[in-house]
């Protein structure tokens, strides 16, 4: 079984870690950005529309400038802002997982590309310790295969 690089816990935390730094350097120079991320992992509270959440693609992207911007914030993992949605500017605050964000872009630019996805939590929790064991290509090595 070939082991998906992207997708094992080294890359995962050193990809967070790049994104939070880079979220935090961006935030030290006072300079807006964009994050493009997958909609399945953001949350919205309160809750927006329907009619607004049907306007939305599987990724999308947040601009933030002026007060969203002002109002975004890093912490345990997760990225947040204030935005307004809709002709009605439907206020929201916008929280996804820092994996989430596919791409980070200053201006015209994107700077980061993020290869991981986030962890489902409820799939990581009802994962059986068995599935666990073998994801771990180390401990295969340990374990003896059966003869019929």
């Amino acid at each position: 079984m070939t082991i998906n690089l992207f997708q094992t816990p080294q890359y995962r935390e050193l990809i967070q870690e790049h994104i939070e730094k880079t979220i935090g350097y961006l935030f030290t120079k006072n300079q807006e950005f964009a994050v493009a991320c997958e909609i399945k992992h953001v949350t919205f509270n309160p809750e927006l529309p329907p009619s607004i959440q049907e306007t939305f693609q599987e990724t999308v992207l947040f601009i933030l400038s002026g007060y969203t911007y002002e109002s975004a914030k890093l912490e345990d993992g997760y990225f947040s802002f204030e935005a307004g949605f809709g002709s009605e500017n439907f206020g929201s605050t916008v929280t996804l997982p820092l994996l989430a964000i596919k791409q980070l872009f200053v201006g015209d630019h994107p700077i980061v590309f993020n290869l991981a996805h986030p962890l489902d939590k409820e799939k990581s929790l009802n994962k059986s310790s068995m599935e666990a064991l073998l994801n771990n290509p180390e401990n295969k090595k340990l374990l003896k295969k059966k003869k019929p």
